[in-house]
């Protein structure tokens, strides 16, 4: 059943959709099969615990496209649709329902699923995890009726969680088993700024605690207790400990899989008719020399065009410096770059993070590796530059506020 001209994206995801969109867009009149598990046309996740949660963001606004685009567009979308296998030398794919997809070229934009926490009680009603529009909704109706929830994990979507239940007058309560929020991603240095930012809103925040079990009474949670005996009370526990990528069918299949689905510089997997995309993609970054895995939106938006392209048979490759961003409270945040724990040497502030409006830098033999810019606005393009450059930075003209940004780099041999 292969065809010799269908495109097949697996996933309607951001990324699918993206895909789906730049193949009409470079000319391509074969035919796109975009398949999703889930019912909901694909939809930007990122407003699921900012802008969407916060009740901010109308519903109709979460679409990457209105309804009547992928008809217009010669798209035939597949919702409620599960890929059960993947066979690379027929070059198709199984449903669920039996039927069977050929492809001449197929794309995997299977994202990620939130990492279960493997404590007594994660079962229970009440436990709540956000991944899909779904969820978000429950997340919401439960801060309309409980008076305290527990968040169990501070990374982005635990944080950002938080802040919308307190934004909505919840008490809250963060567990945390590091020492400090998002220590393993931003350093010590940083992550206290985020510890005292919901501190200051009131969050009970509690690090360096390991969960034993989630509490419940008649099926429902009722708090937290922790392995040194003290317990939360909580009207309901929110879970975001991670997330795990989908890449179930490419092992299954025999594809190259580490840490999500390998794929080189043009986001081709170890077989050639087969791509990847996204959260799921371990795609090797020509700028860092290394595979990475990025579990952020902007990977979602931009991934997915470039492999369209090589799909199609063009000489492209994916390098774009990683970027994501964040909203919490009074605070907004872009960070721009790639850096691994214990990478750095040094951490530069340029501004101050007592009124929480500067930008940090992380520097390794005096090369920003990236920088992250807080409630200060248009920077992440010369930030950006300086990460691409590899070049060194005197390190007091970084923190400078009075040296422009766009100056840093005429000066590239001294290391201050």
């Amino acid at each position: 059943m292969a065809s010799d001209t269908t495109h097949l994206i697996v996933g309607a995801s951001l990324a699918g959709a993206k895909a789906a969109q730049t193949l009409r867009e470079e000319g391509f009149e074969g035919r796109i099969v975009l398949v999703g598990e889930e019912n909901e046309r694909p939809y930007e996740r990122p407003p699921l615990s900012k802008g969407y949660l916060l009740d901010k963001t109308e519903r109709e606004e979460i679409y990457v496209h209105p309804p009547q685009w992928y008809a217009e567009h010669n798209v035939d979308l597949r919702l409620g649709a599960t890929v059960t296998a993947l066979d690379p030398a027929a070059h198709e794919v199984t449903l669920a329902d039996g039927s069977r997809l050929g492809y001449a070229k197929l794309l995997l934009t299977t994202g990620s699923s939130p990492r279960r926490l493997p404590v007594p009680g994660a079962d229970l009603d009440g436990v709540l995890y956000l991944r899909r529009v779904e969820d978000s909704d429950r997340i919401k109706e439960t801060f309309g009726s409980a008076s305290r929830v527990a968040v169990i994990g501070a990374g982005w979507i635990g944080l950002e969680t938080a802040a919308a239940a307190r934004a909505a007058g919840v008490e809250v309560t963060v567990l945390e088993a590091a020492e400090l929020p998002l220590l393993r991603v931003l350093g010590r240095e940083v992550s206290q700024v985020f510890a005292d930012l919901h501190t200051d809103h009131g969050v009970d925040l509690r690090c360096g605690v390991q969960v034993a079990e989630i509490t419940g009474t008649g099926g429902h949670s009722s708090g937290v207790l922790l392995a040194d005996g003290s317990r939360i009370e909580a009207d309901a526990v929110i879970v975001g400990v991670g997330i795990t990528p989908n890449s179930r069918l490419a092992t299954a299949a025999g594809l190259d899989v580490a840490n999500g689905i390998r794929v080189d510089a043009h986001l081709r997997s170890s077989d050639q008719d087969i791509y990847a995309a996204g959260d799921v993609a371990n795609a090797f970054h020509p700028l860092l020399g290394k595979h990475i895995r990025v579990e952020h939106w902007a990977n979602a938006v931009h991934q997915p065009p470039v492999a369209a392209k090589a799909m199609l048979g063009q000489d492209v490759t994916y390098d774009r410096v990683p970027y994501f961003f964040t909203d919490q409270y009074d605070l907004g945040m872009e960070y721009t770059g790639y850096v691994e724990p214990g990478a750095y040497d040094q951490v530069v502030f340029r501004g101050s993070t007592g009124t929480r409006e500067f930008i940090a830098f992380w520097l390794a033999d005096g090369r920003v590796l990236a920088g992250m810019n807080v409630n200060i606005w248009d920077v992440t393009d010369p930030i950006r530059a300086l990460v691409t450059s590899g070049k060194a930075v005197d390190a007091k003209n970084l923190a400078d506020t009075d040296v422009p940004l766009t100056g840093l780099l005429e000066h590239p041999d001294r290391t201050g």
